[in-house]
């Protein structure tokens, strides 16, 4: 089989991806299984076209049932994306059990690190899910959809921490606009360089110097706006 392509048997001309395996029975095992139907998917989406790629096509090359897929994912939309909410909960888990005295700039970078490691763990399926995203529009409105959880969620648990502090919701609001661009941003720069585990964080905590979190701290509010505006516009043209 030539490269780039994927039969309807399986990935990367070895038959079904997962056969005999393992059983997605432990939490290791149903990892390994969400891992097979993401590779699966990306690598069909990729060879023969999102529209042309069943639900079916990709079961059987990750070696399960149609069934089981679904016990993994709502759609075939679903299936070309990292464990959102498993991120998610991460996210959530280092706000809620943070020691009362951690700074919140501290806390804030720590909880969005978390994130990283749904992405840097395969850096060939990372590259080939960034460029179905941008290519098919169900795929890249999906994303979308899931940008604005993470947003949302660091306004709500930053909002919480900073009640009582002048401009709280906004610090709140632009926080969480920034750490999650950042994030955006610090992903896209690695595909883009094949860079490092360790620069694509550094290149991310760098938003530290950009977020005003606590009363006097950070920048300038409407110096933060601009930067983010700025952001925005790079990203929206690549």
């Amino acid at each position: 089989m030539t490269e780039g392509t994927v039969s309807r048997r399986g990935v990367d001309g070895g038959g079904a991806v997962g056969v005999g395996r393992r059983s997605g029975r432990s939490a290791e095992g149903r990892a390994e299984v969400r891992r097979d139907l993401v590779r699966a998917a990306v690598e069909l989406f990729t060879a023969q076209g999102y529209d042309d790629t069943t639900v079916d096509d990709i079961a059987a090359a990750a070696g399960v049932g149609r069934r089981t897929f679904f016990r993994y994912f709502a759609g075939k939309e679903d299936a070309v994306s990292p464990d959102h909410e498993l991120g998610l909960a991460r996210i959530a888990e280092v706000f809620a059990s943070a020691h009362p005295d951690e700074p919140l700039l501290s806390l804030t970078l720590r909880a969005g690190e978390t994130v990283f490691d749904l992405y840097l763990t395969d850096q060939d399926t990372a590259r080939k899910r960034f460029a179905l995203v941008h290519a098919v529009p169900a795929l890249r409105d999906r994303e979308a959809a899931m940008v604005h959880r993470y947003r949302r969620l660091f306004t709500r648990e930053l909002t919480a921490r900073l009640q009582g502090v002048e401009d709280g919701d906004l610090r709140a609001a632009v926080t969480a606009a920034a750490v999650v661009a950042a994030h955006n941003q610090a992903l896209r720069r690695w595909l883009a360089e094949s860079g490092t585990v360790e620069g694509c964080l550094a290149h991310f905590r760098k938003v530290a110097d950009m977020i005003p979190l606590g009363a006097g701290a950070g920048p300038d509010l409407e110096q933060v706006t601009r930067r983010l505006e700025h952001v925005a516009a790079a990203l929206e043209g690549r």
